[in-house]
């Protein structure tokens, strides 16, 4: 009698579903672990996916062109996005320049050049799935559990900070580059953290 193998679902042993943000603190664990490694590409990777809120496909698409003009990284930075074609800006804070700049000067990269090139010959940048274990090595790292967070973690982090400190939906919605107010509220899950927060505040 021939047995049948069955498949183990991919999604077996795993928690499913949007991955938080980082808090504060933690940003600045991985930002200080790297620093102390001396791990300049990553800590370049890292300042610049917080900073610029993108998906990881358009992250690792980066090229030095991009984010450079002559001798200058730029404070603003315009990409057009992959998913939905439309262009998004973002920012890049004054430790994000120092940090990528001196990726670049350590490199030689130049204007046309990949800002984050693969070590693979087969790859001309870093790939997604690369981005992925990249990811998982920083917030191992600093002792967090890798199976929570991943790369979206990384997009939703500084719009989440941003939010919680000001309650401008309206400008959040603009950084990611959201078309719909209501895809915001659910990529936040703002309803369900003000829920909580009010309830949290309320005595009974």
């Amino acid at each position: 009698m021939e047995t049948r193998q069955t498949r183990v679902p991919w999604n077996k042993g795993k928690l499913i579903g949007q991955k938080p943000p980082l808090k504060l603190k933690d940003i600045w664990a991985i930002r200080i672990h790297l620093q102390n490694a001396h791990s300049v590409r990553d800590l370049a990777l890292f300042n610049i996916a917080i900073d610029s809120k993108l998906r990881g496909c358009d992250l690792v698409n980066l090229r030095v062109r991009d984010v450079m003009h002559g001798s200058q990284v730029l404070p603003r930075a315009m990409v057009v996005q992959r998913k939905t074609q439309r262009p998004v800006q973002f920012e890049l804070t004054e430790p994000t320049r120092s940090a990528v700049s001196a990726w670049i000067e350590k490199t030689h990269l130049k204007s046309e050049q990949y800002l984050f090139p693969s070590r693979l010959l087969n790859s001309p940048h870093v790939s997604t799935r690369q981005y992925a274990r990249i990811v998982h090595r920083w917030v191992a790292d600093i002792g967090l559990d890798l199976t929570i967070y991943g790369t979206h973690t990384m997009r939703r982090t500084k719009v989440t900070l941003i939010y919680k400190r000001t309650k401008n939906l309206r400008a959040v919605q603009l950084l990611p580059g959201h078309s719909k107010l209501e895809s915001t509220v659910r990529y936040l899950g703002i309803e369900v953290d003000d829920a909580l927060e009010i309830s949290e505040q309320t005595e009974i």
